[in-house]
């Protein structure tokens, strides 16, 4: 049996908008609008991957304490690889400076509006960021990827 694979992924509010990074060059999903995320190292809990990723990614150290977990997400990709997102948020609205910290891998962070998201936002953030705006803390999808983004 295939084990999923763990991603970490940061909902990084302020007021109404959230900060996504548009993917370059990485072989997946590029062109399209992402949360700052990465993959959950061997040894590494998902809060500790997080961290590490906002500092990577964004150039923006957060304070472990302040790191809540948001939703935990059970996801199969179109390429049929199954997944597990745990999607961390602040306590608070982000004040910082977040900067595009991998220009290698990213073309661009922007602050978004939340409703509604961007169309070219990628499906499985997209439908985080719905379920933890309605307070859902986890979700279940496995055949989802089939429908078009943004959702009904």
């Amino acid at each position: 049996m295939n084990q999923p694979q763990n991603d970490a992924l940061l909902i990084l509010r302020r007021r109404d908008t959230v900060l996504l990074a548009r993917r370059h060059r990485t072989g997946y999903a590029d062109g399209l609008l992402n949360l700052p995320s990465g993959k959950v190292e061997p040894g590494e809990d998902p809060r500790e991957a997080i961290v590490r990723e906002a500092r990577e990614e964004i150039g923006v150290r957060l304070d472990h304490g302040a790191v809540r977990l948001a939703h935990v997400m059970y996801f199969r990709s179109p390429e049929r690889s199954d997944r597990v997102g745990w999607f961390f948020t602040l306590d608070h609205d982000f004040t910082g400076t977040p900067v595009n910290a991998e220009p290698h891998k990213c073309s661009e962070i922007l602050w978004a509006p939340v409703d509604p998201l961007p169309a070219d936002t990628v499906r499985y953030n997209a439908l985080a960021i719905q379920h933890h705006l309605k307070g859902e803390p986890h979700s279940i999808h496995t055949d989802d990827w089939r429908e078009t983004f943004p959702l009904a």
